[in-house]
C-alpha cells in the first residue's frame, strides 16, 4: 500500500493504492518499449503490458475489489493524430486478465493541452488541472475505479484525473502504470 508511487500523492489526494509494472529509465528497454508503444504505432505493446501487469494485480489483495479500469485520455484530436490512446490499449490489456470492464468514455480530456515533457510538476499540474470532465458521473457512485497511465513523472496528469474522479460520491481511486520514471 505504501511505495514510491504512492508517496508521489501523500497530501495531495487520497489515493488508495498504486502500481507501476517497470521503472523507467533514459536509454533503457522500458523507454524503447513505451516509445513503440505512443509513436511507433504498436498498439500490441500496451496490451500485452497490461496482461503482464493484470496478472500480478489478480493476486494482490489490494486489487481485489476494482470495479472500473479508466485509461488517462488524450484529447480527441491527439488521439486521431496518434491513432488511439496508449493508456487505453493498457487498460484493455488490464481488463482482459483482471476481468473487470474498462471505459474511456466516462472520463474525457476536454482541453487539448501542449506537451508535458519538459514542464516542471507544477506546469504540468497547471496544464492539466482543468483539463478532465466526467460523464455518466452516476456509473462511478461508489465504485473503486483503477486510473491507469503509461509513465507516471511528476503525477500532474493522473493527479488532475483523480483529483475530477473523487468529485464523484464515494469513489475511491487506485492507480497504475506501465512505467514509473526515475532520475537516479
Amino acid at each position: 500500500p505504501e511505495n514510491d508511487f504512492t508517496k508521489k500523492f501523500w497530501g495531495r489526494i487520497n489515493l488508495n493504492t498504486a502500481t507501476s509494472l517497470f521503472y523507467f529509465y533514459k536509454k533503457s528497454k522500458t523507454q524503447n518499449l513505451i516509445h513503440n508503444l505512443k509513436y511507433k504505432g504498436k498498439k500490441e505493446v500496451g496490451v500485452i503490458l497490461g496482461k503482464m501487469l493484470g496478472k500480478t494485480l489478480t493476486k494482490s489483495p489490494l486489487y481485489q475489489d476494482i470495479d472500473l479500469i479508466i485509461p488517462i485520455p488524450l484529447h480527441l484530436k491527439k488521439e486521431i493524430q496518434r491513432g488511439y490512446n496508449q493508456s487505453s490499449v493498457f487498460a484493455q490489456g488490464l481488463s482482459e486478465t483482471m476481468n473487470i470492464p474498462w471505459s474511456s468514455d466516462i472520463l474525457i480530456r476536454n482541453i487539448h493541452t501542449e506537451t508535458q515533457t519538459k514542464k516542471s510538476r507544477l506546469e504540468r499540474f497547471e496544464n492539466v488541472v482543468r483539463a478532465f470532465e466526467i460523464r455518466k458521473p452516476r456509473l462511478l457512485e461508489n465504485q473503486h475505479v483503477l486510473l491507469v497511465d503509461d509513465v507516471l513523472t511528476t503525477g500532474a496528469t493522473l493527479e488532475a484525473g483523480a483529483i475530477k474522479l473523487l468529485e464523484v460520491e464515494g469513489v475511491k481511486v487506485s492507480m497504475a502504470t506501465i512505467a514509473f520514471a526515475k532520475n537516479d
